[in-house]
């Protein structure tokens, strides 16, 4: 046993052995995936209600825009300093901390009268989440034998896309039976039960001690910020407007700064010696742009389904599931076949489904308003690879790092993936906008296929770079070798 180990068993209050050890698994799975699942459905659980919200509150697009984006970018600015403090204070610690933050900020979003008071709440919110998602990992990898790590890995993953796949039609339900407030209220009870349940089942744990970069921290989210905001104004603005041009300039000096300070410092947000390794650096990139692509696509046909089709919010919900829902078979199985394959196939083959998906739903409206059913093949493609790139991304995202490195790469895949998809939001609706797409029946179907295919084209950059993943990246020692 490491001293770390030794360290967290000695101040755990529940000791490792008190259940057996499946029975040890089990719970420590339900503890950790309970909370995540919690906040990745508040990645998507609002899409169906956006065009509630924009005659309710009211709403303009670029104020939809910033009720996801508040949440995105709070989580992504906010998860590797998150993980940084559960190294320091303790992981278990600070990831009930952040659970805690979430379900007050939910409240506020439920209490929210109008469009900037909700955009702020969601910020808060975000900055939960941050403490959720990155943790939630690092604690599982803790809690569970080594022998069943990629197991509790994939079923991580696949609960995972559970949250993607249900926030489209729980959201679509809930505001359609009860009102949109009724999504934020959700999570208070889930709150209430998860905080008890990770206490018991999962140790405290440490990981390296460092101080928290607040210089580089502030570079990355100022400039993150920046880039988005320029993106977000520059149909309405003028690309070449002050403004936007400067917020470009602004954002890309202020990310070369961090960058910069990252290779300085002693104690880096993000050591980029990272990156050195293939496996993580490959694994990133293709992970922002799926992110970019999937989630800014999911932006606009969500919006779609009920705006230029004329369903319910329930009935648009429930319709995105041959998308969201098949990573609930798929991921499992994905992660069952990462030992025998290795990570590259299966992330390769899922970008590439995906691709082809956006880019059938994107040619299938190109003509003017098309019907679901033709929507309907796209939908299963991407949702199949979806699946297929959950899981393996979560292995590999791990599996050339030291442990005490976990904490600290799993934060910056998933702050990459969050920044990814407010990224993609910021895009996909300046073309949206950019080609005549507007928020009435007859003119959504212009602006979305010319957006659905700009995604497609982002999710295909991603599986080119995953092709560049090392073979053995994810394989168990002995299993046969990927073709």
């Amino acid at each position: 046993m490491t001293a770390t180990a030794e360290r967290a068993e000695r101040r755990s209050p529940i000791p490792r052995s008190r259940t057996p050890r499946r029975a040890g698994t089990a719970i420590a799975l339900v503890a950790a995936s309970l909370p995540m699942f919690m906040a990745t459905l508040d990645n998507l659980v609002m899409t169906t209600a956006l065009p509630v919200l924009h005659t309710e509150l009211p709403a303009s697009l670029e104020q939809l825009q910033w009720m996801v984006n508040a949440y995105t970018l709070s989580f992504a600015s906010l998860m590797i300093a998150a993980a940084t403090l559960g190294d320091r204070w303790g992981r278990r610690r600070v990831f009930v901390g952040g659970i805690t933050v979430f379900a007050l900020a939910s409240i506020a979003s439920a209490l929210a009268t109008s469009a900037g008071a909700l955009i702020a709440a969601r910020a808060v919110q975000g900055a939960g989440a941050a403490a959720i998602m990155p943790l939630s990992l690092t604690l599982l990898a803790a809690a569970v034998p080594p022998a069943r790590r990629a197991m509790a890995i994939g079923v991580w993953g696949g609960v995972s896309g559970l949250g993607v796949a249900l926030g489209p039609v729980i959201g679509g339900a809930v505001v359609q039976g009860i009102s949109w407030e009724a999504i934020f209220w959700l999570n208070v009870p889930v709150a209430l039960v998860a905080i008890p349940l990770v206490r018991y089942a999962l140790p405290e744990s440490f990981g390296r001690r460092q101080r928290l970069d607040l210089l580089g921290l502030a570079l990355a989210a100022a400039g993150v910020v920046a880039i988005v905001w320029a993106v977000i104004h520059g149909n309405d603005d003028g690309w070449t407007s002050t403004p936007v041009a400067g917020g470009l300039v602004l954002g890309a000096a202020l990310v070369a700064a961090f960058l910069v300070r990252e290779s300085r410092t002693d104690h880096p947000l993000v050591p980029l010696r990272l990156f050195r390794v293939r496996s993580f650096a490959v694994t990133n990139a293709s992970a922002f742009l799926f992110s970019a692509g999937v989630f800014g696509t999911v932006f606009v046909l969500s919006q779609y389904l009920q705006i230029a089709l004329g369903y319910s919010p329930l009935q648009a919900g429930i319709r995105t599931l041959p998308w969201t829902a098949a990573p609930m078979i798929v991921a499992p199985i994905a992660g069952m076949l990462a030992p025998r394959l290795g990570v590259r196939p299966l992330l390769t083959a899922g970008l590439a489904l995906q691709s082809a998906g956006l880019a059938w739903q994107g040619l299938a409206v190109a003509g003017g308003v098309s019907t679901y059913v033709d929507l309907v093949p796209g939908l299963a493609l991407a949702g199949i690879g979806m699946g297929l790139t959950f899981a393996p991304s979560a292995t590999a995202v791990l599996a050339d790092m030291a442990p005490d490195d976990h904490g600290t790469a799993s934060s910056v895949n998933s702050t990459l993936r969050e920044m990814g998809g407010a990224v993609g939001v910021a895009v996909l609706v300046a073309v949206f906008t950019a080609t005549g797409g507007t928020l009435t029946p007859a003119g959504y179907a212009d602006g979305l296929a010319p957006a659905a295919l700009v995604g497609a084209a982002i999710v295909g950059a991603g599986a080119i770079v995953a092709a560049f993943m090392p073979r053995a990246t994810g394989r168990a020692a002995g299993a046969a070798p990927a073709a």
